[in-house]
């Protein structure tokens, strides 16, 4: 996608989809001030009211999204159609994680580390929404209602720009979206869909941070560069997602090859997927032969370190430095033999893009050495890299992953989607 998008400014900007996504910040920033301000039984009376419509009208959107995918045959592979595919079921997953989101605790308002000073006020912090959130996103239709559920949960207004690929789909959800705000009583601005599939929405949007309080990019890494080079506004976002699974020398041998079979196969084209597996050289041999027989069952094609190749045989192609930084997204896996955990930490500090690593260990100190060490966003302990998700983290659905430092790191649901600030009660104090 981004080989395709102009920079914020450039000669092809139009002043007619310019005018159309500031029309649309007007709306939003309108909007955002009233959710700011709505009560939980509001915002859940607008979820449960988007959950029926999306079902109530489930016909017209699975013709829409039929649309879209007459349109993406012999344009899209068969990965990129099945994702953008809706059914019935899928339909109703929607509306289920709509309810889900409805019955998560309502963070807006909610006031914490109140004390008194010694000047007789009282500090604490109250927790806000952001604003007006932009989200840009590809492929999967089912983030239209996932994004907008989120967004007016925490109290925020939201402007989506989905993929052109789906965007029938995104209009009919949206319709439905709309319906259930109104409903409640919310405006339907509070979610507002870009109509136009014109990629200079997204150029727009960027440079519209009077408007936009934030951006999330949702898709393929060119998307998401474009979106963090250009944004002038701040992002949420990762890049890569290049994992790890330690075994350390005090791992048990089944829990070890359990854990790591599963952190590679269980999907192959998500982030949270494992790419690079470092095993403790005084436990290759015990656990890396058998483990290697099972990912090659799975039909994982294994690329490995030297060591790791004579143990293993010449079927291991030789690993390269692109390979220790490779987010495969496939079924593929790079693996090296290491010293120890030291070694193993310093590969991941070198290679690794900060979103997931594990350690698999019957060690509580290096267990504790691990996790204070690396500057992930998710560190796990004799658990799979594939639980790095809102929904397995108890956050409902999310609204992506992020390996910033600043605000939000790792998967991020309602509590990402908000702020704090200082709030001050006194009675009559002066300074």
């Amino acid at each position: 996608m981004s080989a395709n998008l102009r920079e914020p400014g450039g000669e092809a900007s139009s002043s007619r989809v310019t005018r159309q996504i500031r029309g649309l910040g007007e709306s939003a920033r309108r909007a955002a001030r009233r959710m700011a301000a709505a009560e939980p039984g509001e915002k859940n009376a607008a979820l449960f009211a988007i959950a029926e419509a999306l079902t109530a009208q489930q016909d017209a959107i699975l013709a829409a999204n039929a649309r879209d995918i007459r349109d993406a045959r012999g344009k899209l592979d068969d990965a990129a159609i099945e994702r953008l595919q809706l059914s019935s079921a899928r339909i109703e997953r929607m509306a289920e994680g709509v309810h889900q989101v409805a019955a998560l605790a309502d963070p807006i308002g909610s006031l914490t580390d109140l004390n008194f000073r010694p000047s007789g006020i009282q500090v604490g912090r109250m927790r806000v929404p952001l604003g007006v959130i932009g989200i840009i996103y590809e492929s999967r239709p089912n983030v239209t209602a996932d994004a907008a559920a989120l967004c007016l949960k925490s109290g925020n207004a939201a402007i989506l720009r989905g993929g052109s690929e789906s965007a029938h789909s995104n209009q009919a959800i949206a319709a439905a979206v709309a319906r259930g705000l109104s409903d409640a009583g919310l405006p339907r601005e509070a979610v507002q869909v870009v109509e136009t599939t014109d990629r200079e929405a997204v150029a727009a949007m960027l440079a519209m941070p009077e408007f936009i309080d934030v951006i999330v990019p949702r898709g393929g890494k060119g998307l998401i560069e474009f979106v963090a080079n250009h944004a002038k506004m701040p992002v949420i976002k990762h890049l890569d997602g290049v994992c790890h699974v330690y075994i350390d020398e005090s791992a048990e041998r089944d829990k070890a090859i359990a854990i790591a079979v599963n952190a590679k196969t269980q999907r192959y084209g998500t982030c949270n997927t494992m790419e690079t597996l470092l095993v403790a050289e005084s436990v290759a041999q015990s656990i890396l032969e058998p483990l290697a027989h099972d990912l090659r069952q799975a039909g994982v094609t294994l690329r490995g370190c030297e060591a790791t190749r004579k143990l293993l045989g010449p079927d291991v192609q030789p690993a390269t430095d692109d390979d220790w930084a490779a987010e495969y997204l496939a079924p593929t896996l790079a693996v090296r033999i290491v010293p120890d955990m030291d070694a193993a930490i310093d590969h991941i500090e070198r290679w690794g893009s900060h979103h997931t690593d594990a350690i698999v260990t019957e060690n509580l100190t290096r267990a504790r050495a691990f996790i204070r060490t690396v500057d992930s966003a998710s560190v796990m302990v004799n658990a799979s890299t594939r639980f790095a998700d809102g929904f397995e983290y108890g956050l409902g659905a999310e609204i992506g992953i992020s390996t910033d430092k600043l605000h939000a790191r790792g998967p991020v649901g309602l509590e990402g989607l908000t702020s704090q600030k200082y709030v001050v009660f006194g009675d009559g104090h002066v300074r």
